[in-house]
């Protein structure tokens, strides 16, 4: 996929508002002195007509309430609410960009709630609030915590979760880990742990040329909805413990990298109906799973 960083879904012929009729976000970007911060992880998106397209793949929104990770100038925000999202709360650790989303939240009375702070200690259900049905994650997200964000709302409790989509940005490198399958170089724990609790699928690419700056890697969105009941079911912090043992000596047969867990493995491979010679990168999903069950229940409990 190709694309003009510098369109910004402007009239043109030197117009001064945007479709929404908002300042176009190089203007706004300029006004309030927004250059991106690599501290930060900040890459911005400035084509309005390309953040609609990610907006779009989240489904319809119209009534939905939208959580959005890293706003920055607006440029996806504004594009939320042009595909119908009844709200959106923002939560951005750079308070630079205050003037920028005040703008927003002035053109869309009461819908859009920001919050500065850190995103990974975010009390996501408080910010929802009494607020009904599930939240869509949608969210350019700062690469340095994309994989941190993610495997913390995969790992959520109770289930199913406070949101029932998450369309979000990543470097093409984690999404293409995101969506992996058995048997490939990229298959790993985020892998599983994502394909256990949701369906994965890349819905877009973006080449470098499409952010402001332009980051040395290529992007791509991942769109992810949580299954009902993962099956088989284990509880996530006990797979998070199989999956770093299995992964983290991956080139090892499994009787040997598991020893981190249990001194003899064999035992426990045996009653998941796992073949100790096996490598991490052959078993499936459900094979994580249901040796994470067998672990918890059978060798956790009684140690």
């Amino acid at each position: 996929m190709t694309t003009d960083p510098r369109n910004t879904d402007t009239p043109g012929n030197g117009a001064q508002t945007a479709s929404d009729g908002l300042p176009p976000l190089r203007d706004i970007i300029k006004t309030f002195e927004l250059r991106a911060k690599k501290s930060l992880g900040q890459n911005f998106i400035l084509d309005l007509n390309l953040t609609r397209r990610i907006a779009r793949a989240a489904g319809p929104l119209e009534g939905r309430t939208v959580v959005e990770v890293g706003p920055g100038p607006g440029g996806l925000t504004r594009a939320l609410f042009m595909e119908g999202a009844e709200r959106v709360i923002a939560v951005e650790r750079d308070e630079r960009t205050r003037g920028a989303l005040d703008m927003i939240a002035a053109r869309y009375p009461e819908r859009l709630k920001i919050h500065f702070g850190d995103a990974l200690e975010a009390d996501w259900p408080s910010l929802l609030g009494t607020q009904t049905g599930r939240a869509i994650i949608v969210a350019n997200l700062p690469y340095g915590v994309a994989t941190l964000l993610l495997t913390g709302w995969l790992s959520a409790e109770p289930w199913p979760p406070w949101y029932s989509r998450m369309v979000l940005m990543f470097q093409k490198e984690v999404a293409e880990r995101i969506v992996a399958q058995p048997g490939c170089k990229a298959y790993g724990r985020v892998s599983v742990l994502a394909q256990w609790r949701a369906s994965a699928r890349i819905v877009l690419n973006l080449p470098p040329e499409a952010f402001t700056p332009p980051p040395k890697v290529a992007s791509a969105v991942v769109d992810l909805i949580p299954h009902t009941d993962p099956s088989p079911p284990c509880n996530p912090k006990v797979l998070a413990q199989v999956t770093a043992a299995a992964f983290g000596q991956r080139r090892k047969m499994l009787r040997a990298s598991l020893k981190q867990l249990q001194a003899e493995p064999e035992a426990l491979l045996e009653a998941a109906g796992i073949a100790g010679n096996l490598r991490a990168e052959d078993l499936s999903v459900k094979d994580f799973a249901r040796l994470a069950m067998v672990y918890e229940r059978a060798f956790l409990r009684r140690a």
